[in-house]
């Protein structure tokens, strides 16, 4: 991603832009919004679908899904909090994402934690807890069964998915560079 990249054209009245800066498209299923935070910067595409109305019900804790700044949903990608039967009751737990996570198209996300500065490739089925450490690759195509712990700096491949590989030290500033850059892109016409 450099910076003569061309600009990610979208139809103004497709995307509603938030005072934080959150664009989220029209087309996007956002349920139970009341317990979701979007940190700002970050962009939902057309056909994702969050799901905020499965929460937890014990008082106090209501947030289904919390997301950093210059986050990416891609489009047609569900995420969804974990659930469990516990205690003879079944409750659900809140997702969490870091600033700069990333997430491509038409995956399925049940993940207890995405780290900050992680990517996800498209057609990513991510199991029921598991968890994504900061700035790790996730390959497209790549399934994660439940409870993976997928550790920082780390690529992970296949079905099921296996950790094949590393990155650099200044994957951080890759990354970094890389989401402000799609964010700054990707615009109306």
């Amino acid at each position: 991603m450099g910076a003569f990249d061309p600009p990610i054209l979208y139809d103004k009245g497709s995307y509603i832009e938030t005072d934080t800066g959150n664009k989220v498209s029209r087309k996007a299923s956002i349920v139970g919004a009341s317990n979701i935070i979007l940190g700002g910067k970050s962009i939902i595409q057309n056909g994702a679908i969050l799901r905020g109305d499965l929460r937890r019900t014990i008082p106090g804790q209501h947030i289904a899904i919390t997301m950093g700044r210059y986050c990416v949903i891609g489009e047609n990608t569900i995420i969804r909090p974990p659930s469990r039967f516990y205690k003879g009751t079944f409750t659900y737990y809140p997702v969490k994402m870091g600033d700069f996570a990333q997430i491509g198209k038409n995956c399925i996300i049940e993940a207890a934690t995405i780290g900050s500065g992680s990517e996800i490739g498209d057609n990513c089925i991510i199991g029921k807890f598991t968890v994504i450490k900061d700035l790790s690759l996730i390959k497209p195509n790549t399934v994660l069964p439940e409870n993976t712990q997928v550790a920082s700096y780390t690529i992970w491949a296949g079905n099921p998915g296996k950790m094949i590989g590393t990155l650099p030290e200044t994957w951080q500033e890759v990354v970094e560079g890389n989401a402000k850059g799609f964010y700054g892109r990707f615009r109306s016409a």
